[in-house]
């Protein structure tokens, strides 16, 4: 009998272990493959091709999820005491029973700083050798937990062919790339084309997902220095960027059948922001993007969009752009995250809605960009 999903995870992540890349990498690239070190602060980062990358908290805390309620102190944690079901599946589905979720959808921890290595041939390796990883973690909950593939999109027919080593090797339903630009390209660049295409090819979505101040370009951080404001910069700026290049650029009017996710830079903002698109759209002294379908209406067709739990904008856009067009997370296990109780968080947000936008949020969205049938 298949099992019912009522309230799905659209964006969880793992914390990788240390010796991923010395187990799962090609040996080829064993040698340049990243590395854990103590930086000079004493925090853990991660070195690769003679960059540092990480916050300037380290590595240590990312699995503290519940430091948002008080639960655990991340600041003194080492990365090692992360939250075990983040790095052991078998002790991660007990944290989804506790919160009633029926399914997880996976992102990375340390993976979400893929993107600022420079030579392909490395990237596409050590997306390789995550994926690999993330189907075994996977693996003996085929039901319940669903592997995201890092795609390597430093070069297009390296990241093709890791979509199609996911996609019918692994079985995953889709992958992620971030919303900074890679190589000085904004994604409705038309060197992209054939990514989207192949995408469609395959029936798989694509996650944009932001990853912070990691190596890559980001908007706006030379502006403030503060964690907070950095933080609260990149990842919502870079997803609207992201999001007008997938629209008014003309990828979803060229490709009607690809699924995209905004995940991880909340969810308030789409609604001004597809409106402004719209009124530019309809002004012909402005119309410049040779689209013929108006924004909002390719965002129906083609995209999805996460909301936090504490999002009080939640039951109003839902009215407003549809419930079937939002996820939710709990970010599990990240120390900004929140276990236990995000389901619940957002079941009290939508107290006075029907049951169908209801079962929508918590699941009907989620199902629908992913395709889990």
């Amino acid at each position: 009998m298949a099992r019912a999903y009522n309230v799905i995870d659209s964006d969880g992540h793992i914390l990788e272990p240390l010796t991923l890349w010395a187990d799962y990498i090609d040996p080829a690239f064993r040698e340049r493959a990243p590395k854990v070190i103590d930086d000079t602060d004493g925090k853990q980062r991660l070195l690769i091709e003679e960059q540092v990358l990480g916050s300037r908290q380290g590595m240590g805390g990312l699995g503290g999820v519940g430091a948002r309620q008080g639960a655990v102190k991340a600041e003194t944690m080492s990365y090692a005491e992360g939250r075990p079901g983040g790095f052991d599946p078998h002790k991660r589905i007990p944290d989804m029973d506790l919160d009633g979720i029926d399914a997880a959808f996976l992102y990375p921890s340390m993976g979400l700083f893929a993107g600022a290595v420079h030579d392909p041939a490395l990237a596409a390796a050590m997306c390789r050798a995550y994926n690999r990883w993330l189907g075994d973690y996977c693996k003996p909950y085929p039901d319940r937990l669903f592997g995201i593939a890092m795609l390597p999109l430093q070069s297009v027919d390296l990241a093709i062919a890791e979509m199609r080593f996911a996609r019918r090797e692994l079985g995953f339903h889709g992958g992620f790339i971030r919303p900074n630009p890679y190589n000085n390209r904004m994604l409705h660049d038309p060197v992209y084309d054939p990514l989207w295409s192949a995408a469609e090819e395959l029936d798989f979505a694509i996650g944009i997902h932001e990853g912070g101040n990691s190596g890559m370009p980001t908007v706006g951080i030379d502006r403030f220095e503060g964690r907070g404001a950095q933080h609260i910069i990149s990842h919502t700026m870079e997803m609207m960027l992201a999001c007008m290049s997938m629209i008014w650029g003309g990828v979803c009017e060229r490709h009607p059948k690809l699924r995209i996710g905004f995940l991880e830079s909340g969810g308030g903002w789409i609604a001004p922001w597809l409106d402004r698109m719209d009124r530019h759209f309809d002004d012909q002294g402005f119309n410049d993007s040779g689209l013929k379908t108006r924004p909002s209406e390719l965002f129906q067709r083609n995209c999805w969009i996460s909301f936090e739990p504490v999002e009080g904008s939640l039951k109003v856009l839902a009215e407003y752009i549809g419930p079937n067009k939002i996820l939710w997370a709990t970010d599990y296990p990240h120390r900004d995250g929140f276990f236990p109780g995000a389901p619940q968080m957002i079941k009290d947000c939508l107290a006075d809605a029907s049951p169908e936008v209801r079962h929508q949020v918590l699941a009907g969205g989620a199902i629908g960009f992913y395709n889990l049938n």
